[in-house]
């Protein structure tokens, strides 16, 4: 019985250890993309951003931009409503290592020249 017990509970734990590390991206480059906001996930346990944007063969890319949680995002003063789907935006972020069509984000700045990061909002923005 304590052995079904102590597999329950080990079974139980590793959910929590399967978190996803940051370990994907290229945390010493930059890269930054201008494009239409295709969708923003308002959602747990990340938030995200697709960017569609023109890639260099002229065709269009979607890149997906991860942020960290809601609740981080609106202790930085952030709202839902401060990203539309539809508007054109520059967004930059941590490229992926393996070179596809995403990034950690760093920024995202509208059509209005207003500038949102993780860690706050610009006062233009509020």
């Amino acid at each position: 019985m304590k052995k079904c017990l102590i597999g329950f509970l080990i079974a139980l734990a590793i959910p929590a250890g399967a978190h996803h590390s940051m370990a994907g991206f290229d945390r010493k480059a930059t890269v930054t993309v201008e494009g239409t906001v295709k969708s923003f996930a308002w959602q747990n346990p990340h938030c995200y951003i697709e960017l569609e944007a023109i890639g260099k063969d002229g065709k269009p890319v979607v890149w997906n931009f991860e942020m960290t949680a809601p609740g981080y995002l609106v202790r930085a003063g952030w709202k839902k409503s401060m990203v539309v789907v539809g508007d054109h935006a520059k967004m930059t972020g941590n490229p992926l290592l393996n070179g596809e069509p995403g990034a950690l984000f760093l920024s995202i700045t509208g059509s209005d020249g207003k500038t949102l990061t993780q860690r706050g909002v610009s006062e233009q923005a509020k």
